[in-house]
């Protein structure tokens, strides 16, 4: 079955479906793809009126080859299924030979691939976009700006874009050279090359694509020569990897000579040798470390620290007893106690209030880390648990203390660790307190000594 119609000139076919329970019908158009027709049930189940009288269409008058009318719309019944052709015969109806389905002329002409008549372009601005989007040339140069005021020659990296033809460049910035960190020397735009003759104020209007007769290519970018770019002059002396292959693979017949810039030639106005960076004396205001970093650094940064000795040592202090020795004699009976912070390293002296001695007893050295004598500054060499033996002087500050005595803690310490201790250290602390632990511990009834235990 079809839907025809003389003004448009469409052929949509459509299925009737006829219900002979209560004698309704329903009209289904099924969907073809790209039709540009909104398809689906035309007319939904429903008794169809056949005439103006209040008639209804019957079963007996439908058959192949006849046209329907069903609200203005005429349908050519074209073809039946079987189970209806059965149900006419046993009814004693007679249908006509089927038609042939007409074939849609718009769907035809969709089939017919069309001839086109396009004249190609010389250049194909979008297959350039597709293949060369993303790639770009790097060249490294020199600027040659020693003609102008305070000029100098500065290294800059030359980018070609390979898809539009754009030149930028871009200042490479140096550390400590004095200068704001303004990359961009040029912004992405075509660089005309060669403009075209007669007078052209250029110091009053833009330069068009009328005006220019050539722009910059790959071919005008070639290691070892100077390029003037906007009127300022630079010297290529080296490209990346991919800049390498565009030019054997498209530009084979350009000589592409690796230019060899010396260390001199490179930065002989650039950049001028630094001067050693030379570290000021000690002035004894904080610790070593901290004062150092304000050499190192305008904002100082706090000194790095080892986070995982400091958890494994943490409240582990070696103490000793020592007293100074000064010239004067009423220092003679001064004692003090030095305690080492195995955690980082410091070093913090505490006076022993003495009774009629005519000095304040308290803390006499804040924790700090106590470099030896004759270290430097750029190298020091700080005390550690190894050169505190019983006997030796140690000098704190310009100030000397000999170590007379310490705590059971510190043998049993140096002991767990008697590898990285020299044997001198630890003799010394086993005669001194050796000494006292066997005079000073109880004898049990099998005649062994009992030692306590310590706590630091």
């Amino acid at each position: 079955m079809s839907c025809l119609s003389c003004k448009d000139y469409r052929v949509r076919p459509v299925v009737i479906y006829y219900y002979l329970e209560d004698d309704s019908m329903c009209i289904v158009e099924p969907a073809v793809k790209n039709s540009g027709l909104p398809q689906g049930k035309r007319l939904k189940r429903q008794r169809l009126p056949k005439n103006e009288r209040g008639d209804h269409y019957q079963w007996k008058d439908l058959n192949v080859g006849m046209d329907l009318e069903v609200y203005g719309v005429k349908y050519r019944i074209t073809d039946c299924d079987a189970f209806t052709s059965e149900f006419m015969a046993s009814e004693g109806i007679v249908l006509n030979d089927p038609e042939p389905m007409p074939e849609d002329p718009y769907i035809k002409r969709r089939h017919v691939v069309q001839p086109s008549y396009t004249t190609p372009s010389a250049f194909d601005e979008t297959y350039n976009f597709l293949s060369m989007d993303g790639k770009v040339l790097r060249f490294y140069a020199l600027w040659d700006d020693i003609d102008s005021l305070y000029g100098d020659t500065r290294p800059v990296i030359i980018h070609y874009y390979l898809v539009d033809d754009t030149v930028e460049i871009r200042e490479i910035h140096e550390r400590n050279s004095g200068r704001d960190p303004f990359p961009v020397v040029m912004r992405r735009l075509r660089v005309p090359k060669k403009l075209k003759s007669g007078t052209f104020p250029s110091c009053s209007m833009e330069v068009s694509k009328n005006d220019v007769d050539e722009y910059y290519s790959p071919r005008d970018f070639q290691l070892g020569q100077t390029v003037t770019l906007l009127s300022r002059r630079f010297l290529l002396y080296g490209c990346d990897g991919f800049t390498k292959e565009y030019y054997h693979l498209y530009w084979f017949v350009l000589l592409m000579i690796a230019l060899v810039v010396r260390m001199f030639l490179l930065m002989r106005h650039c950049s001028r040798c630094p001067n050693p960076q030379e570290i000021p004396p000690y002035n004894r205001f904080g610790s070593l470390e901290d004062s150092l970093q304000n050499c190192l650094s305008l904002v100082p940064q706090p000194p790095k620290v080892n986070v995982l000795k400091m958890l494994e040592n943490d409240h582990k202090v070696l103490r000793y007893s020592a007293r100074l020795v000064s010239p004067y004699p009423e220092d003679e009976s001064r004692r003090f106690i030095l305690s080492y912070f195995l955690s980082n390293d410091m070093i913090s002296i505490f006076e022993k209030p003495t009774r009629n001695s005519g000095v304040i007893g308290g803390k006499f050295l804040e924790k700090t880390r106590v470099p030896k004598p004759g270290s430097t500054v750029e190298n020091p060499e700080f005390y550690s648990p190894a050169d505190l033996a019983l006997g030796t002087t140690i000098e704190v500050f310009s100030h000397c203390f000999v170590l007379t005595d310490a705590d059971l803690y510190v043998l049993e310490y140096l002991e767990s660790i008697s590898g990285q201790i020299p044997s001198h250290t630890l003799d010394s602390l086993r005669q001194k307190l050796g000494a006292e632990m066997a005079g000073n511990q109880p004898a049990d009834q099998t005649g062994n000594h009992q030692i306590c235990p310590f706590f630091p």
